[in-house]
């Protein structure tokens, strides 16, 4: 293939259902090929799509040592989306393989979604709707959010956007990150302390952590029951960061409130007993696919793709 129309490979569903983005990519590089299985690809089906790539733009596809090594070719991955726990980045080094991501895209996305779930679980909307449903009129109506404690567990953009929609509702938030994050919390009233201190004084705990050896089942038993028993749980990171068995039993035994899920611990999930709970507020890892996060997180990969290219020549 001509140097200068390198083939891009598109993998993800909600890009390559975008006719705009498409027709974006294609009018900086014509030989770009597209994903039209409305799904995700893995394995062997995978290698083949990949096979003759010189660059891909891909999302939550496994990218594994075994696939990249069946792919000589490929020389940069463009990140289509924020999350990294599916890439094995150390094998992608061995292999030279650049690798360009989209921070920050979807940040308003995700943290308008655990805004929901707050004020969702808060005024009991799920269960109110399913109640309703079935043709029960109980007007339980909840409690509100102002003025509750929040535990925000990651603080980087989505975090610090949650903070930001927060003001309102003059709710006290602390905030827990590895990073510094205290000239962030002065000028927004967030309060930077202890893991502990935060769950165990939080109202609403909201997760915003990436998933990696130091945060898979970061909420286990012993967490939730350190948790007010009135406490809801928010995630909307990746559903490793939360012991999905632990959670079941926490919900089953009313030891905590309510949670809201976007994300599991397998994808889709399966298990209708614990998505059947009542005080479970589910939606399938919608967060950042909101048609303005599609939009920037396609463009942004698009550019990076761009970029690269431009440099390499």
């Amino acid at each position: 293939m001509d140097e200068r129309t390198p083939k891009i490979v598109v993998t993800p569903p909600a890009f390559c259902k975008s006719q705009l983005l498409k027709t974006e990519l294609v009018g900086h590089f014509p030989n770009a090929v597209f994903n039209e299985k409305d799904r995700y690809l893995s394995g062997p089906e995978l290698i083949d799509f990949l096979a003759d790539a010189d660059a891909a733009l891909i999302g939550r596809d496994s990218i594994t040592a075994e696939l990249i090594h069946s792919l000589p070719k490929l020389r940069m991955l463009a990140k289509y989306g924020v999350g990294l726990d599916n890439l094995d980045q150390e094998a992608l080094d061995r292999a030279g393989i650049e690798l360009r991501v989209t921070l920050g895209t979807n940040r308003r996305s995700v943290a308008e979604l655990a805004l929901g779930f707050m004020i969702g679980l808060c005024h009991n909307m799920a269960s109110g709707s399913e109640e309703l449903k079935r043709g029960v009129w109980r007007r339980e109506g909840g409690q509100e959010l102002t003025g509750k404690s929040i535990g925000i567990i990651g603080c980087g953009q989505v975090g610090q956007e949650l903070v930001r929609l927060l003001q309102p509702f003059q709710c006290r938030i602390q905030v827990r990150d590895i990073a510094d994050r205290s000239r962030f919390c002065r000028e927004f009233g967030a309060v930077e302390t202890g893991f502990d201190e935060i769950i165990e004084e939080a109202d609403i705990l909201s997760l915003h952590v990436p998933l990696t050896e130091d945060t898979e089942n970061l909420i286990d038993k012993s967490v939730l029951a350190k948790m007010k028993p009135s406490a809801f749980l928010v995630n909307t990171s990746r559903g490793r960061v939360v012991h999905q068995g632990d959670l079941h039993q926490a919900l089953l035994s009313e030891q905590i409130g309510g949670a809201g899920l976007d994300v599991f611990w397998e994808e889709p999930p399966t298990e209708s007993e614990f998505l059947q709970l009542p005080n479970l507020m589910v939606t399938p890892h919608i967060g950042g696919n909101t048609r303005e996060a599609v939009l920037a997180m396609g463009r942004a990969a698009i550019q990076n793709l761009i970029d690269y290219f431009s440099h390499s020549k």
